[in-house]
């Protein structure tokens, strides 16, 4: 005997919940977002959701899976309402997302190469740290440079008490070495401290290395994602429109 909840290709709001695990009142949400598509009611002014509507729901979930819950309500909204070129502008600016995160880990990863093959580490800095003119020597650029990366929040030196000079320890020796490399390299500031930031906090060439790897391995998952997500839209408009172009 058929379920009296889908009569006549009817579906409960219920029934459209339980095929996702979510409640009623999350669809009734996603109808109001335009997730989900517009129902029709009945006389007493209940909701009419159609086998649409559950397919709708599905292919949300697996946009969220890719996208994210944000840029999935605003496609669906607009694949509801009609407006398709606004759906696929959101589609796209998602995957140009991932190809610039892609170029960015690339970016990093080449300035990290240039600086592991670069030119040896300064000399050790003497206990009591180098002043800034003594480090403008040793890496080759004024001291009006040196400031200028501090103030970006490359550099880190201290203050040295009593006087309040700059004083560079070892570390932030080898900090301006590395800025003054990449910038020679016409590395733009972000890449620079994105591998600063990757130096300070791994401490060692192989775990950069290892660093970056997971980080595009996990690019890659998320790209898989957004194809899957992309093949089960374009279903989806296909259903709703068996005569788009394929």
């Amino acid at each position: 005997m058929a379920d009296p909840g889908r009569r006549a290709g009817r579906w409960r709001a219920v029934d459209v919940a339980a095929t996702a695990g979510i409640s009623v009142q999350q669809v009734r949400n996603y109808v109001d977002l335009g997730v989900l598509p517009p129902v029709e009611r009945t006389p007493a002014g209940y909701r009419v959701f159609t086998a649409t509507h559950v397919r709708a729901l599905a292919v949300a979930r697996r946009m969220a899976e890719g996208h994210g819950w944000a840029r999935t309500r605003e496609i669906m909204a607009a694949v509801h309402r009609g407006d398709l070129a606004a759906a696929l502008a959101a589609l796209d600016a998602g995957h140009a997302e991932l190809d610039r995160e892609r170029a960015d880990i690339r970016r990093v990863l080449g300035a990290f190469e240039t600086v592991v093959t670069g030119p040896a580490a300064v000399p050790s800095a003497p206990r009591r740290g180098v002043r800034i003119g003594e480090v403008a020597d040793l890496v080759g650029v004024r001291t009006s440079q040196l400031r200028l990366w501090e103030g970006r929040g490359l550099l880190r030196p201290v203050r040295e008490r009593g006087t309040n000079y700059r004083v560079y320890d070892v570390a932030e020796l080898r900090a301006a070495q590395v800025v003054a490399l990449l910038r020679r390299g016409a590395y733009p500031f972000d890449i620079i401290t994105a591998v600063l930031d990757e130096m300070r906090s791994t401490g060692s060439a192989q775990r950069v290395r290892a660093e970056l790897a997971r980080r595009e391995q996990e690019l890659q998952r998320r790209s898989l994602r957004r194809l899957r997500a992309s093949a089960a839209l374009h279903d989806y408009l296909r259903h709703r429109d068996p005569g788009m172009p394929a």
